[in-house]
């Protein structure tokens, strides 16, 4: 099996390093750069690729025939955080994988949990072929979370993390057989920008809302960082608000 990996986060450091450990080096690595970039250097050391092998950022974008020139069964997309141009989603034999942390056709997109809480939808974790359109590629295989009434958006996410791990290593022996089934998204479900939880993040102060609402709202909204979080604006000043929710025993 031949591939390129491309990933960011901790999560894409343990799914590289499962892959290596069954014998199979990337042909190549695509790395986030700068500012939005956590576990780059920790993927290039695990990797153990020669420089002109390493793609920093974009820079991907600019060798695609080099790229071309591996004969890749797979690119593997693990919270790769660049978009990938349409020719890159043909280049590898059998596709261009991508993990996602929701349970496709639902939450399609960004902000996943948070969604998932406040539109009530069906929540897990799915490994899928990228397509042109966001998200809509046939799936190969997903595993479904049941969302507690304890869960925020970031207990939620931190179990999808967990468990987009298991779809991905549950696949793997289909993937190194380079026959791995899928189905088509037949259900429309449901999409969301970056932008849209910036639209739901005030409480205005005057309004009605029912219990489970405000709650959900507010667990919905309770992310692990502050600002993507529920507010009230008070003599002109905005407060943030986070939720912590305790079971009783």
């Amino acid at each position: 099996m031949k591939y390129a990996f491309a990933g960011d986060r901790e999560i894409s450091t343990n799914i590289l390093a499962f892959i290596i450990s069954k014998g199979y080096k990337p042909s190549a690595l695509f790395v986030s750069d700068g500012s939005i970039s956590s576990h780059s250097k920790e993927l290039i050391d695990i990797a153990g690729l020669e420089n002109d092998f390493v793609f920093k950022g974009n820079e991907f974008k600019n060798s695609l025939e080099l790229i071309k020139s591996m004969n890749l069964d797979y690119i593997f997309g693990v919270h790769f955080p660049y978009i990938i141009p349409n020719e890159f989603l043909e280049l590898p034999q059998n596709g261009f994988l991508n993990l996602h942390p929701a349970f496709l056709p639902f939450n399609k997109g960004w902000h996943t949990p948070s969604w998932a809480i406040i539109d009530e939808t069906t929540y897990g974790a799915t490994l899928h072929f990228m397509s042109q359109k966001l998200d809509e590629g046939n799936i190969i295989h997903q595993k479904e979370l049941v969302i507690q009434p304890s869960d925020t958006a970031n207990t939620l996410y931190q179990k999808a993390l967990r468990l987009e791990e298991e779809v991905f290593y549950e696949a793997f022996d289909d993937l190194v057989a380079l026959k791995p089934k899928s189905v088509k998204q037949i259900n429309k479900g449901t999409s969301h920008s970056k932008k849209d939880i910036k639209q739901i993040q005030e409480i205005q102060l005057d309004a009605q809302y029912s219990g489970k609402e405000l709650i959900d709202r507010l667990r919905g909204l309770t992310t692990n960082n502050v600002e993507e979080g529920a507010y009230f604006v008070f003599d002109g000043e905005r407060y943030y608000m986070q939720l912590s929710i305790i079971k009783q025993k």
